[in-house]
Formats: structure tokens, C-alpha cells, sequence
């Protein structure tokens, strides 16, 4: 499954290692699920994981992200779709999942992105909701 990170998720995941987010980018690693990102999207992957806030040392951070772009498969931004959601930080979200033919947003802001990913036929799932898929889809092969 094509799939789109929000940096919510990437959060999560960096911050527990219990948890759907972190068994997310286990997935990611092991190749069970395909990582979209474009060039900007990775960049705000970037600034913020190295926030302060998130006491993730930034050699870490690094070395993580270094790793994650071995994993993405990248989206050209041929065609900007704004605006088609209430928060601006979210559109290259939403445009890298477009792009890159995605086909679900996983996030924990779900409400920010149904109306919008409706209309482009992509899917708004928790990390949880995508692992369940994902084992779903494992089974049936």
C-alpha cells in the first residue's frame, strides 16, 4: 500500500517505541508499506523532528532521516491542488499524496483532511486503522 506520512505520525512513532506509529515505521522499514514524500514534505519531516520540544537529539534525527529516504518513494509535485484545507501546513500532505498516487493519508489529525481527500479518492486512516489493513491484505495473500 502507497501511503503518506503526516509528521504527526512520524512524532508518535519517534517518541514511543509502543504503539501503531512506531509499528508504522516498522512496516515502512520492512517494506510492508510504501512511503510517498515529496522533497518539501521530507524537509518538514526534518524541521520538525529536530524541535527542541521533541528531545530528539539532532545526530538521531540525522541518521534516522538518512535511513527514511532509502524507504520513500518520491513524489513529484507536478500540480498544486491549494487550497483545499483549513490548515496551509497541511496541503503538501495532501499534494504529495495526490502526486504520488498514495492511496491513504495516515494520521492522527484525521478531521483535517477527510473533506479534501474525498474528492481526490484517498483514503484518511490512524496508524492503527493501516496496520489493520495492511495485516488484512497479508493474510488474503
Amino acid at each position: 500500500m502507497r501511503i503518506v506520512m503526516d509528521t504527526s505520525v512520524l512524532v508518535a512513532g519517534l517518541r514511543s517505541r509502543l504503539g501503531a506509529s512506531a509499528a508504522l515505521l516498522k512496516e515502512i522499514a520492512a517494506s510492508r508499506v510504501v512511503l510517498v514524500a515529496s522533497p518539501a514534505l521530507f524537509l518538514e519531516y526534518e524541521a520538525v523532528l529536530k524541535r527542541e520540544e521533541h528531545g530528539l537529539p539532532a545526530q538521531f534525527v540525522d541518521g534516522f532521516l538518512a535511513e527514511l529516504a532509502l524507504c520513500i518513494s518520491p513524489a513529484e509535485i507536478w500540480f498544486v491542488w491549494r487550497p483545499q484545507l483549513r490548515d496551509a501546513d497541511d496541503e503538501m500532505v495532501l499534494e504529495a499524496a495526490i502526486n504520488g498516487q498514495a492511496e491513504a493519508i495516515v494520521t492522527h489529525n484525521r478531521r483535517d483532511f477527510e473533506r479534501a481527500t474525498e474528492r481526490f479518492g484517498i483514503e484518511v486512516l490512524s496508524p492503527a486503522e493501516l496496520l489493520e489493513q495492511v495485516g488484512r491484505i497479508g493474510r488474503e495473500e
